[in-house]
């Protein structure tokens, strides 16, 4: 949850510090009882809890329940959103009282953290056939092996974004504007070229978080996800060559401790050359920053391997009263129709199989949408959620906090992510 949505409605992360021991609902749960819960009639009243989604999309989900009740006049639809703000925790809360509600708008890793604690359905035992409508990548980012495999969520939408160049300051610091980076070896190399040639301009506008190491190539975890493994070779790699550029001038003090809004803040007023963007970010430019819009050109996003990408998905409580209509519910608002809708109404992409296909996100009309649309929409097919679902909040600011010693100077690339990875580690059973 506090990285998927990044992309997502231009909203800041959000934390998922799922504290579900100390709230008395970690321990347990057998993960093997939900196998035909999808089986009964559909009927009965559920609860579906959204995100941060009403003021928005008000009217959407107010037809999509008027369809789905129509559908099955037997069961009634309760519609809960609840504020970006504290989501989380409260999230926490109902789990502790029991009083989850039966269809849960989250990502995969809270999704984990209340699987663990034997809270969600395990749908693929349900819905033994659901796998092959969906993405294979978005039902493996919700499929967790450290659970013994089991999926605890419906994929529902996906954002991703290209990479953004302010061709000006590349020309300005020596560089060839028509001579894009397409991976992180070309985009350092040219960071240092920056370094070189400009003062008070730089490619970078911060330190890059988990995801980064996964496009970049560095295993993350082991194959069962029981153990971390990004302080290996490629992930120390990595520290070193943010290190050499702070050394050169490439990274300021301030950008070393940088948030993401100071980033996106940084690249608007022409002091940051690359901005790792998304569906929104062209319409912001040129509405907020419109000289730099001027000199921005769009290409595929930095990757030595794939792309990441974020993902939100629909849980269903182990503990529903009304499970089939719960399960039935939850794959409606996820089947290709309903993606597709929304998918046009909010900016998103689609999780369902064959939807990417569609006019919509492979045909450029020239607009300024449709041209982010059509470049985001590829990444898609080929990407990844390279944040692991066991990651929790807080190993992400002990991961940055080692990271900006590292860059520093003040310890080693190897201490920092030893560090970090046992930090991680003892955080994937707390579930803290």
């Amino acid at each position: 949850m506090k990285n998927s949505r990044r992309l997502a409605f231009g909203g800041a992360v959000a934390a998922v510090a799922l504290a579900l021991t100390g709230c008395g609902v970690a321990g347990g749960g057998d993960q093997d009882s939900d196998a035909g819960a999808a089986e009964g009639d559909v009927a009965g009243e559920i609860t579906f809890q959204t995100w941060n989604l009403k003021g928005g999309y008000e009217d959407y989900f107010t037809q999509l329940i008027a369809d789905f009740e129509e559908q099955y006049p037997d069961a009634t639809v309760n519609w809960r959103d609840q504020p970006a703000e504290g989501y989380e925790d409260k999230l926490s809360a109902d789990a502790a009282a029991g009083s989850l509600p039966d269809v849960v708008d989250m990502g995969p890793e809270a999704a984990y953290t209340l699987a663990s604690a034997g809270k969600l359905t395990n749908v693929a035992e349900a819905v033994p056939d659901a796998e092959g409508d969906y993405l294979p990548e978005a039902w493996d980012a919700v499929t967790f092996p450290g659970l013994g495999g089991g999926t605890y969520s419906f994929p529902w939408y996906l954002n991703t974004g290209p990479s953004f160049f302010n061709t000006k300051l590349l020309e300005e610091c020596g560089l060839d504007g028509d001579n894009l980076p397409s991976d992180y070896d070309e985009l350092f190399d040219q960071a240092e070229t920056m370094a070189e040639n400009c003062d008070d301009v730089t490619m970078f506008g911060r330190l890059p978080e988990i995801e980064v190491f996964g496009s970049y190539g560095v295993q993350l975890m082991n194959d069962d996800e029981t153990e971390f493994t990004f302080n290996g070779p490629e992930g120390v790699e990595l520290v070193q060559r943010f290190a050499d550029l702070y050394e050169s001038g490439g990274l300021t003090d301030a950008q070393v401790n940088a948030l993401q809004t100071e980033e996106v803040e940084g690249f608007m007023e022409g002091r940051v050359a690359w901005l790792p963007g998304s569906s929104y970010t062209l319409k912001q430019l040129r509405e907020q920053a419109p000289e730099v819009y001027e000199n921005v050109e769009i290409v595929p996003a930095i990757a030595n391997t794939a792309p990441n990408m974020f993902l939100e998905s629909l849980a269903v409580n182990a503990d529903s009263e009304n499970t089939p209509t719960a399960i039935a519910f939850a794959q409606f608002v996820t089947n290709p129709d309903n993606q597709m809708s929304f998918a046009e109404a909010a900016s998103v992409f689609p999780s369902t199989q064959g939807s990417l296909d569609d006019p919509y996100f492979t045909e450029d009309d020239g607009s300024d949408e449709a041209r982010v649309r059509v470049q985001a929409a590829k990444q898609v097919e080929e990407a990844k959620v390279w944040v692991p679902p066991t990651f929790s909040e807080s190993a992400a600011t002990y991961l940055h906090e080692q990271f900006a010693q590292a860059v520093m100077g003040q310890q080693s690339p190897q201490d920092a992510l030893d560090a970090a990875v046992q930090y991680a580690d003892d955080r994937i059973t707390t579930s803290e």
